[in-house]
């Protein structure tokens, strides 16, 4: 048998031990019941947010995050 021949056999020996590996996996791999599914993996409907400006009656009062309180002065 040539260097050639051995490493074609080694190579596929490889590669069937890889087939044979992934299907012990699936096999063995722990399935959660379909009721202990999180709600998170169901999708959530599209919400439409519309392009018109927001009320600046909403801000009044609020703070600037990272940024202070309003009519405040940094020392």
């Amino acid at each position: 048998m040539s260097q050639q021949d051995e490493l074609d056999a080694v190579r596929r020996s490889l590669d069937e031990l890889a087939r044979k590996v992934e299907q012990l996996e699936r096999r063995t791999a722990p399935q959660p019941p379909e009721r202990a599914r999180p709600a998170a993996a169901q999708p959530l409907p599209m919400v439409a947010i519309p392009d018109a400006p927001y009320d600046s009656a909403l801000w009044t009062d609020s703070d600037d995050e990272g940024l202070g309180a309003r009519g405040r002065r940094a020392p």
